[in-house]
């Protein structure tokens, strides 16, 4: 017997009552037109929502989600949400959004290969073999995944920088900016971790990816920046700013910060 799903159709009932009702007009807004300044490049984990963890309404970001945030250049799905944002949409701002604890990622640094997730994930698991020993290098497994990770969505940007809708998005003038940023379900802040871009001449400036496996990285969320701007404004006179004394709580050396 085919089982239905009348539960979550109540719940949509309720959800579409209290909208309704906490803002009359929302419904009617949302079916005039969609004109978002973002299109999020995300990962397909059902935790993570981009109008939540980015604290908009429906209407305000256009999103794509698949495994592990990949970006193929022969993925006509993604090739054809860029189009529709860069073109239609005239999106000003590109996000590629990993975060930590990524299954797909995870995946990718196992050797069990053949499933059809193993295909989709093959650059990545490329990489991650490329550069085993810098990996082996790092503490431990914790680090070793979560600056997977990281490299990823730095990788995935400069995807989205050599295709040629965005080069000639750029070509004509237009204001498009990629950006990288990772979400740790941990805490559910968004961290910075890169690259941005906002032309050709960008995109060509930016050290290869294969170069990021070799270096430290310490992304940074927008309440720690806020906390380590604070500080140094403390003392505009210099004596006691953060070179100069003691580190802030949370800001030492080798204090974790994911």
């Amino acid at each position: 017997m085919t089982e239905t799903l009348d539960h979550l159709f109540d719940r949509n009932v309720n959800w579409a009552h209290r909208k309704a009702a906490e803002d009359p007009t929302f419904f009617r807004r949302l079916a005039e037109q969609q004109a978002p300044d973002y299109l999020w490049i995300g990962c397909s984990d059902s935790r993570i929502t981009a109008n939540d963890v980015l604290g908009l309404d429906p209407g305000e970001v256009f999103v794509h989600r698949n495994i592990a945030n990949i970006v193929h250049t022969s993925d006509m799905n993604i090739l054809a949400v860029l189009e529709f944002a860069i073109e239609v949409l005239r999106v000003r701002h590109i996000i590629v959004t990993g975060h930590y604890g990524c299954g797909g990622v995870r995946r990718a640094m196992v050797e069990e290969r053949g499933a059809l997730v193993d295909h989709w994930l093959q650059p990545l698991s490329m990489y991650y073999r490329k550069h085993r020993a810098a990996f082996g290098a790092m503490a431990g497994d914790v680090q070793r995944f979560d600056r997977l990770c990281e490299i990823n969505v730095e990788m995935q940007v400069r995807r989205v920088a050599a295709t040629p809708l965005v080069e000639n998005a750029w070509a004509r003038g237009a204001a498009l900016h990629l950006h990288g940023w990772i979400y740790g379900l941990h805490d559910g802040l968004l961290r910075d971790v890169g690259p941005h871009v906002s032309s050709v001449a960008d995109r060509d400036a930016l050290p290869t990816v294969d170069s990021c496996a070799h270096e430290a990285t310490e992304p940074a969320s927008a309440v720690r920046r806020h906390a380590a701007e604070a500080f140094s404004a403390s003392a505009p006179d210099g004596t006691d700013a953060p070179c100069c004394g003691p580190s802030p709580p949370g800001f030492g050396p080798g204090t974790p910060q994911r």
